[in-house]
């Protein structure tokens, strides 16, 4: 499956947004997006008007990076979205939410989407004791994600319990770290996310 495997602080300067990709580099010092805040290429600082269509097109980039999902993944997504009841935005991000690279992301497991799909990838989260190595699993209501009990002896998963001990998670997800387990207590709303997207631009963009 094709990837994104260039810089990554390019893509936080192409939205003009921090998406924290790098984790905790993003609120350091170092982060590119506050060295150097124009878009890259030769023709980044350029002022260029902004047409309608073009902030739709950056609004589903932005959010589609962010929670490192491929082209037709999103679309998916989106399609799923618009088919059940309610407002198409606000299902779109519910679902996005709701992958288990995001919950593990959000439970504090991880310092960025990008650390919270490997340690998926590589089995170390059970989804009701069984193990769930796919990063795009939905989780629901009522679901228990926990690390691999194999896996909390380690130094790495020490640590991660430790940094998401201090973490702040959303209240649809009951965190316990030091069980190393989570709770997905009920849905996510669209006013726990609190990333700036606009997601009717998204829809705009996909209803033409």
């Amino acid at each position: 499956m094709a990837r994104y495997t260039g810089p990554v602080c390019r893509l936080c300067r192409r939205e003009g947004t921090k998406l924290f990709l790098k984790g905790d580099r993003c609120t350091s010092g170092k982060c590119a997006l506050d060295r150097r805040s124009a878009a890259p290429g030769q023709h980044g600082a350029a002022n260029k008007k902004v047409r309608e269509y073009g902030m739709q097109l950056r609004e589903k980039q932005k959010t589609r990076r962010y929670y490192g999902v491929l082209e037709r993944q999103f679309v998916n997504y989106f399609e799923e979205a618009d088919r059940k009841e309610g407002m198409t935005g606000e299902n779109l991000i519910c679902l996005l939410e709701r992958r288990l690279d995001n919950v593990v992301y959000r439970m504090g497991f991880a310092s960025s989407h990008k650390e919270a799909r490997q340690l998926v990838l590589h089995g170390h989260f059970t989804v009701n004791g069984k193990k769930v190595n796919i990063p795009s699993f939905i989780v629901k209501a009522g679901d228990e994600i926990a690390v691999k009990e194999s896996s909390r002896s380690s130094a790495k998963f020490k640590d991660l319990a430790e940094a998401a001990a201090t973490h702040t998670a959303p209240k649809w997800l009951d965190v316990k770290a030091d069980a190393f387990c989570a709770k997905v207590v009920s849905l996510p709303a669209r006013e726990d996310v609190d990333f700036d997207f606009n997601e009717q631009l998204i829809v705009e963009l996909y209803s033409k």
